[in-house]
């Protein structure tokens, strides 16, 4: 266990460092405040807080404003799942809003010792941050006090950020002329976000982004949102990348410490929706040269992989492709080609321990052999200890020595006696 902390404490330092002083937004809902894992997730706010990482913080109201209803035996009315806010519903929203907002000032105010808020002493600003109008009637629909966002006082939040305070917004707004309306606490967060210009925008959600067969969907692109249902956080998520959000995340609230695991670790435990893929195959270039050593390292150590200097890589750097996932090396390939003969080498083939399984390897080798095709090349050649079998089932044979190329001969080393395998490109 101990292991474990420090490999992972150890591990969360690049975010810790990338993280401090970058502006997060994040929204939950107001089914959150009324779980008793709430307090969890406050302490996990004043953790990032502590960390440099400027917060603000959007929350909802929609059960409170329900319970209300109930209570006055008043209808909740919605329409292409907006509420409609008459004047009795915009009463109970000024009630939830003010409830719940003094609630989690109240557990952000936090101090007791011997508890995850020892010592936060956590200041928190709330404030007419949200400039609204009323939607009006769509489709012969009159929503009454329901609006949407006209803009966001974003110099005012910033001057509360870099008083190191923590911003809290609740989904009401304010019309010039003094009227209130009641908010998607999606678009405030959403409108919040691109105003500020903010590194992450993060969705608190009630149940996991899954496909149709329950599996998480670790990574989506706006263009992949676009082929899917029509949902308010969906919807905020693409508005708010198509406005230069860098990355927007969809977590599971239910899952204990899910910001934490999100943030800190490379893998996460939500889904990360951006404009373009996160994990990306492309030519290495000099600067990941210390990455590509850093992967094959354990390879060269278990025999898989002969050794290779930096000076041998750098010389070769050209031939390298990487897959990069959030910064890390996670593989590698090495493709050399002599279009004189027409022949091309497969070299260092190489995928990170934690990230085998996932078809890696074979995109890795699909690109190297499109490349091999591209540059003219018949065939391509393989040297392997103990890989045999997974090129063999990609078509590759074993070879004679007598039509071994020249250059292959000269790099072979007796030693590692490995089988020389060739494969002919159609």
């Amino acid at each position: 266990m101990k292991n474990n902390f420090v490999h992972w404490f150890r591990d969360s330092t690049p975010y810790i460092q990338a993280h401090r002083n970058k502006t997060f937004v994040i929204n939950f809902g107001g089914e959150a405040l009324q779980d008793n894992s709430f307090q969890n997730l406050i302490h996990d706010f004043a953790l990032l807080n502590s960390l440099g990482i400027r917060l603000v913080l959007v929350h909802g109201i929609r059960p409170q404003i329900d319970a209300r209803l109930q209570k006055l035996n008043h209808p909740a009315r919605f329409h292409n799942r907006l509420r409609i806010t008459d004047d009795v519903a915009l009463q109970c929203v000024k009630e939830a809003a003010g409830f719940v907002r003094v609630e989690i000032e109240a557990l952000l105010s936090m101090g007791l010792a011997n508890s995850p808020m020892a010592n936060a002493e956590l200041k928190v600003a709330s404030g007419n941050f949200i400039v609204a109008k009323p939607i009006g009637v769509i489709d012969g629909v009159d929503y009454a006090n329901t609006g949407a966002v006209r803009r966001i006082n974003s110099a005012a939040i910033h001057a509360q950020l870099e008083q190191n305070n923590l911003v809290l917004i609740s989904p009401v707004g304010y019309s010039p002329s003094g009227d209130v309306f009641n908010l998607s606490a999606e678009q405030v967060a959403t409108a919040v976000a691109i105003a500020l210009k903010a590194e992450k925008l993060i969705f608190l959600t009630e149940e996991s982004c899954v496909d149709e067969n329950g599996n998480l969907i670790a990574q989506l692109t706006t263009d992949e949102l676009k082929q899917m249902p029509p949902e308010f956080v969906l919807n905020a998520a693409m508005e708010s990348c198509d406005a230069g959000i860098a990355r927007v995340h969809l977590l599971n609230r239910h899952i204990d410490g899910a910001l934490l695991q999100e943030l800190f670790t490379r893998d996460g435990v939500g889904t990360l929706i951006s404009s373009a893929p996160y994990e990306i195959c492309r030519a290495a270039t000099l600067n990941d040269i210390g990455g590509i050593l850093e992967l094959i390292k354990p390879l060269e150590q278990q025999g898989i992989l002969a050794k290779r200097s930096r000076e041998k890589i750098e010389m070769e750097i050209a031939d390298y492709v990487v897959i990069e996932r959030d910064g890390l090396i996670i593989g590698c390939s090495a493709l050399h080609v002599n279009m004189l003969e027409s022949y091309a080498v497969l070299a260092c083939l190489a995928v990170h321990s934690d990230y085998r399984g996932g078809a890696r390897g074979q995109r890795l080798f699909s690109t190297a052999l499109t490349s091999a095709k591209t540059q003219g090349a018949k065939t391509v050649f393989v040297l392997s200890t103990q890989t045999v079998q997974w090129f063999i089932e990609r078509g590759f044979e074993h070879c004679e020595w007598s039509i071994v190329p020249d250059f292959l001969k000269a790099l072979y080393n007796p030693r590692r006696n490995s089988k020389i395998l060739f494969k002919t490109i159609e």
